[in-house]
């Protein structure tokens, strides 16, 4: 399976919840690749459109090799992979550190993206977390983490495409998990799309710009 592009993803998505979700119900965007596919989600069931910002903490030394993920909210929720944070060797003032450090960058990207608007309410509805596919999880985790403490009727995944070990593991974090594409040979998200551009700012200030931030 190779969809066009995120916008195909999102659509083919709506498809598949329609006939789970009724209102009221609000659609949760992981920015920034995630923000084109839940568009057409929001669009489609007629749904609010908000984020859910969630930043990588790296290993010192290392970056892309994610220690831990940290999300917004009134009690941000840090989760950490326990043995990379073994062979790194990192302590809690380390951690403490790194996590106000991306607090106040994701603070920084929400100005920018959403300005003044106000957060979509959340509580007592079903809550639909959108990306544009799962790799590792580690983000994923947190901002399914980071809707629940914001108590949600329902919370549901939402995804085009995932290895089937990782979502086997993120479905005890969600009420259900609705996902179109589980291979096995998955190597990296973008092999199954055949345009998977780099998202800019811009992009995703349009997508929420066509959405709207209450009902």
């Amino acid at each position: 399976m190779r969809l066009r592009d995120r916008s195909e993803a999102g659509r083919l998505l709506a498809e598949a919840l329609r006939p789970r979700v009724t209102p009221p119900c609000v659609v949760l965007a992981l920015p920034r690749g995630g923000v084109p596919v839940a568009r057409e989600i929001a669009r489609a069931l007629g749904c609010p459109l908000d984020l859910v910002m969630v930043r990588k903490i790296g290993a010192p030394g290392q970056p892309e090799l994610a220690l831990a993920a940290v999300a917004n909210g009134e009690a941000p929720v840090l989760v950490v992979n326990e043995e990379v944070r073994r062979m790194s060797g990192v302590d809690e003032a380390w951690l403490e550190a790194a996590k106000a450090r991306e607090l106040e960058e994701i603070a920084r990207r929400r100005r920018r993206y959403l300005a003044d608007r106000a957060p979509a309410p959340v509580t007592g509805r079903t809550a639909i977390l959108v990306d544009d596919g799962v790799a590792t999880g580690a983000t994923t985790r947190a901002a399914l983490r980071a809707v629940r403490r914001r108590q949600p009727q329902r919370l549901i995944l939402a995804v085009p495409v995932a290895p089937p070990e990782t979502l086997s593991a993120l479905a005890r974090e969600a009420d259900e998990v609705v996902c179109l594409h589980t291979p096995d040979d998955f190597m990296a998200v973008g092999q199954f799309y055949h345009d998977f551009h780099q998202v800019d700012d811009e992009e995703v200030m349009a997508a929420l710009a066509q959405a709207p931030s209450s009902d």
